[in-house]
């Protein structure tokens, strides 16, 4: 569905991935299913697919095909699935790790400093903690830290000093809210762009995703049949480097591209999300 999210690097990544029309795959982010689809239209009758995803609104794109096994449930698990589901491997398994353009377009959801909305940000509705909980009962020094790490955010301690601030008068309910609290920290060229960063932080702290990824690659490797591939789409340095870095490192997975690819000036004319993309695959040896 491309109203719900428009797949990114399509065709580049799961060429990358189908190795063989009757192997078994994963598309471990299943969002609004442009991934899943393509690898369907590329697999046999004996093919099969099996994607997770933890966003209740993405079960209704699942399509209505024999070969295809929808898991409402964090990527993280994915051995454990595959173990009981699948226990001959898998032959290729793909990841998109961006946010999905209905996440961000859905004002409620609190993913956006675009809308006027409650601080939420979880990506299972169900989850316990919001943005709005980090925000008001975290520490100062807790803060800085989500917002340097995972946001890369230069004056985190600025931001989290003003923070604390506000919410001594009331606390910090809405993008709104937040947004106010920040002006002072925030420069008058670029303003957007600090803020994209800031957000990033929230999400990734809401819903626990550099863990969740460092989980998902070691339970992706376990997974993969010998000569099975790995292919992952990140869109932002920490989580390319993650990728990267557990790529290099394992004893079990080799690099199929020594440098990420990335979209095409027309793809990011048509999607400008795309822009910041890469797709690193590797086998599995």
């Amino acid at each position: 569905m491309s109203e719900y999210h428009n797949p990114v690097l399509l065709k580049e990544s799961v060429d990358a991935l189908i190795g063989r029309a009757d192997g078994a795959y994963a598309d471990a982010t299943f969002g609004g299913g442009g991934h899943s689809r393509e690898i369907l239209s590329r697999l046999g009758p004996q093919g099969t697919l099996m994607a997770f995803d933890r966003d209740a609104d993405a079960a209704a794109n699942a399509p209505h095909d024999n070969r295809f096994t929808l898991i409402r449930n964090n990527f993280r698990f994915i051995h454990n699935y595959v173990l009981r589901d699948c226990p001959q491997g898998l032959d290729g398994i793909l990841a998109d790790l961006g946010v999905s353009s209905h996440q961000l377009d859905t004002a409620q959801r609190g993913f956006s400093f675009r809308f006027f909305a409650p601080l939420d940000m979880r990506m299972n509705s169900k989850g316990e903690k919001t943005a709005a909980d980090i925000i008001n009962a975290y520490p100062r020094e807790e803060l800085e830290r989500v917002l340097w790490t995972y946001g890369e955010v230069s004056n985190a301690r600025q931001m989290a000093a003003l923070i604390e601030k506000a919410r001594e008068k009331a606390s910090i309910l809405t993008t709104g809210q937040l947004d106010e609290a920040l002006a002072a920290a925030l420069p008058r060229n670029g303003e957007h762009k600090v803020l994209a960063k800031v957000y990033q932080a929230l999400r990734i702290e809401v819903n626990d995703e550099m863990r969740s990824l460092e989980k998902f690659l070691e339970g992706a490797a376990a997974s993969l049949k010998q000569g099975g591939v790995l292919a992952v789409i990140t869109y932002h340095s920490l989580e390319d480097r993650t990728v990267k870095n557990f790529i290099r490192q394992s004893t079990v997975l080799e690099a199929v591209n020594r440098k990420p690819i990335v979209p095409g000036e027309e793809e990011i004319r048509k999607n400008t999300r795309a822009r910041s993309a890469k797709l690193r695959a590797a086998i599995k040896i």
